[in-house]
C-alpha cells in the first residue's frame, strides 16, 4: 500500500524543507473499490488541518503535496470507507491504532558548519586527560588532590553524608596542549572539552566564573595556545556552555560567600539578583536544577542574562573570539527556543562556521520538553545534537544481534532528521555522563546498582574485558562509518573501563594503554578521512539476515558496504557486499563474516 522508507512510495525521503514538494504514492489492490485521502497533522493538534484525496494513475493512487511552514507533523491516511491506516515499525502501512508518520519540515536555507560535517570528534574530562603546566596557582584550600594519577576517583560521600565531588587529579589545558598531536594523530579533528570555567567541583558544571578559566586548568593564555595549536594542526574545538544554571558556590549567586558580600543569594540589589528564579525573594527561596540546591536555576527571560550571554561581548563571542569554534548546550532541554536562538544567532556573529550542538538524549527532531514541542532541527537552533538514540540502538544490536531491528531504528532517525544535519551528529558509545562501552559490552548490566555495587564490580575480568573489546571495536566501526561525527571518550581508545559517575570518569593510562585497540581505531579514522564514501556520503541501509546489519555509502567517487556480525555464529555477506576488502576487524573468509566480526568493502 504504501511504505515511507521506499522512494516509490515517498519522494524525497524523510524531512522536506518548506516549499519543497513531495510526491506520496499509495496503492490498493485492483479489486478494491475504495480510494485514499492524506491527512496532515501539526504536532500536538488532535485534529488534521489538512486532508487532500488522492489522485487515481495508472499505478496507483498519487498525491503531490509542498508544505508552507516550517515545524514538526504527522500524517496518515483514511480510505473511502473510514479505515485508517498508521505506521507499522518498518514504515509500511497497517489498519487500526498505532503511531503516525512523522514528517519534519525544516527552514531553507538550513545552513550547518561545513567545517565540521563528517569529522571524528574526541571529548576530553579536562581533570582526568593530562597534567601538564607544572605547579599550580591559587588553587582553593577545599579541593583535595590525589597523590597518584592511578588512584581511583573518590565515589563515597562525606561524613556529612554528600558527595561533593571535589577530588581531583590535576588534569589541565597545558597537558592537553601537550597531548594534541597524539590525539590528532587518532584522526581526529574536532576537541570537545568538557566544561574548563572556574566551578568548585571536578565536573564543572557548577559554573563559578564564566569568564575565567579554572585555576586547577591554567589560565586565559592556556587556552587561547591551546585553540591557536588546534588550528594549526587543522582542528577544531568545542566548549561546553552551562547557561541553564549556574553553582551556588560562584560570583553570581554566591550563596557560601566564597566571594564575598556580593551576589545574588547575598545582595538583594545585586546586579545578578533578576538572573536568578525566585520561588519567594523575601525568604530567598530559590528554583534550582532538578532540586540541586548547589544548581541555582538561572532565569532566561531576564534581559541582563541574555546580554551577559549573547551581547557583542557576551560570554558565547568572548570564548569563540579567543579561539573556540563552538558550543555544546548542556541540558538544552532546560532552555526556550528562543534563547537557542539567541546563542546560535551570537556565536554566527562571531564565526559563521561556529557549531552549535545540543544535549538531547531523545530523538531531537521530536523532542518535547516541559509541555513544548521543541525546535532544535528547525534550520535556526541547533545544528545538531548528541546522538543517544543511535548510541542505544548500536548497543542493543551488538548485544542482541537483530540487525532488523538496528536497520529499522537506523532509517527512522534518518527519516526524522533534516538531510543537511545528518552529517554533523554527534555519534557515540561513550561519554561523562553514561558507562563506559567497553564495560557496557563486556561487563554485567549496571540496572540500577548503586555506586558501592559499582565499585566492587568496576574491574572487569580478562574474558569480559575481552568480549567488551572486540564488540567496542564493531560498534566504533559502526560509528566511523555511519553519517555523522563520530565521537571517541577519552581513554576509550586505550581500553579504559568504567561504569556511570565517577567510574567512567577515571584518568587516562598514560603507560598502560591497550596499544592494539587504539591502533585498531585509529586505522578506522584514517580509513574514514580517506574515504569520501564513509565521511560525507548518502546512506542505504541494506536488508540482511536478522542476525547481520549492513549497509551502503556512496558519493561521486566511490561506493562502500560495510557488514557487521555481532553474533557468536558466522553469518553469509549479503549479494551487495561485493569488492575490495579495506578493513576488516576479526575474521572474513570469503563470503563468511565470522561471529564478532566486520568488514568494510569498497564496491565501486
Amino acid at each position: 500500500m504504501f511504505n515511507s522508507l521506499r522512494a516509490e512510495y515517498k519522494t524525497p525521503f524523510g524531512a522536506v524543507a518548506a516549499g519543497e514538494e513531495m510526491r506520496l504514492r499509495f496503492t490498493l489492490p485492483p479489486q478494491d473499490g475504495r480510494t485514499p485521502s492524506f491527512l496532515l497533522y501539526r504536532a500536538g493538534e488532535p485534529h488534521p488541518f489538512c486532508r487532500a484525496e488522492m489522485q487515481k494513475e495508472e499505478d496507483g493512487f498519487t498525491l503531490r503535496y509542498t508544505p508552507q511552514q516550517p515545524g514538526l507533523y504527522y500524517y496518515c491516511f483514511m480510505l473511502s470507507d473510514g479505515a485508517l491506516l498508521h505506521r507499522a515499525p518498518d514504515g509500511s502501512a497497517d489498519y487500526g491504532d498505532g503511531p503516525l508518520w512523522q514528517l519534519t519540515v525544516y527552514k531553507k536555507p538550513y545552513e550547518i558548519p561545513r567545517g565540521f560535517a563528517g569529522r571524528v570528534m574526541y571529548q576530553i574530562f579536562p581533570d582526568r586527560y593530562y597534567k601538564g603546566g607544572g605547579e599550580k596557582q591559587n588553587v582553593p584550600a577545599d579541593r583535595q588532590l590525589h597523590s597518584r594519577w592511578d588512584e581511583e576517583p573518590k565515589c563515597r560521600p562525606d561524613a556529612d553524608g554528600v558527595y561533593r565531588c571535589n577530588d581531583y587529579f590535576g588534569g589541565d589545558l597545558a597537558g592537553i596542549s601537550e597531548k594534541l598531536e597524539e590525539i590528532r594523530a587518532l584522526g581526529a579533528e574536532i576537541l570537545y572539552l568538557n566544561p574548563i570555567f572556574e566551578a568548585h567541583s571536578n565536573h564543572r558544571y557548577n559554573t563559578a566564573d564564566y569568564l575565567r578559566i579554572d585555576p586547577l586548568l591554567g589560565t586565559e593564555q592556556d587556552f587561547t595556545a591551546l585553540c591557536q595549536k588546534a588550528h594549526r594542526l587543522g582542528m577544531k574545538i568545542i566548549l561546553d556552555g552551562v547557561f541553564n544554571h549556574t553553582g551556588s558556590d560562584s560570583v553570581y549567586f554566591n550563596r557560601e560567600g566564597r566571594y564575598g558580600s556580593g551576589g545574588a543569594w547575598r545582595d538583594p540589589h545585586s546586579p545578578y539578583r533578576d538572573w536568578y528564579c525566585w520561588k519567594n525573594a523575601a525568604t530567598n527561596d530559590y528554583e534550582s536544577w532538578w532540586g540541586f540546591a548547589t544548581l541555582p536555576k538561572l532565569n532566561s527571560r531576564s534581559q541582563s542574562w541574555r546580554e551577559f550571554l549573547c551581547g557583542e561581548n557576551g560570554v558565547v563571542r568572548h570564548w569563540l573570539r579567543l579561539g573556540a569554534d563552538g558550543w555544546r548546550l548542556d541540558v538544552v532541554d532546560e532552555y526556550p527556543d528562543e534563547l537557542v536562538r539567541l546563542i546560535r544567532q551570537a556565536a554566527r556573529a562571531e564565526k559563521p562556521d561556529a557549531l552549535i550542538l545540543g544535549e538531547v538524549w531523545e530523538d531531537a527532531s521530536c523532542k518535547e520538553a516541559y509541555g513544548e514541542q521543541r525546535q532544535y532541527l528547525m534550520g535556526d537552533e541547533l545544528d545538531s545534537a548528541m546522538n543517544y538514540p543511535l548510541r542505544q540502538a548500536i548497543l542493543d544490536f551488538l548485544l542482541k544481534g537483530d540487525g532488523t531491528a538496528f536497520r529499522l531504528r537506523l532509517l527512522e532517525l534518518l527519516e526524522h532528521y533534516p538531510r543537511p544535519c545528518w552529517d554533523v551528529m554527534m555519534n557515540l558509545l561513550s561519554s561523562h555522563d553514561v558507562p563506559r562501552a567497553v564495560t557496557v559490552l563486556g561487563g554485567l548490566p549496571m540496572e540500577h546498582h548503586d555506586r558501592d555495587w559499582q565499585r566492587e564490580h568496576n574491574t572487569l575480568t580478562v574474558a569480559q574485558y575481552y568480549r567488551g573489546r572486540q564488540l567496542f571495536m564493531l560498534g566504533t566501526l559502526m560509528c566511523m562509518t555511519l553519517p555523522g561525527m563520530p565521537s571517541l571518550y577519552y581513554g576509550d581508545e586505550a581500553g579504559l573501563v568504567g561504569y556511570a559517575d565517577p567510574f567512567n570518569r577515571g584518568t587516562y593510562p598514560w603507560g598502560r594503554e591497550d596499544t592494539g585497540l587504539r591502533e585498531c581505531i585509529r586505522q578506522m579514522a584514517l580509513l574514514r578521512g580517506s574515504h569520501p564514501s564513509l565521511s560525507g556520503g548518502e546512506i542505504e541501509p541494506i536488508a540482511c539476515a536478522a542476525g547481520l546489519a549492513a549497509w551502503r555509502r556512496y558519493s561521486e567517487e566511490e561506493e562502500t558496504v560495510i557488514c557487521v556480525n555481532p553474533g557468536d555464529q558466522p553469518a553469509t555477506l549479503p549479494d551487495a557486499a561485493r569488492g575490495e576488502t579495506l578493513f576488516t576487524v576479526g575474521k572474513l573468509w570469503e563470503r563468511r563474516l565470522e561471529g564478532q566480526s566486520a568488514v568494510i568493502l569498497r564496491t565501486r
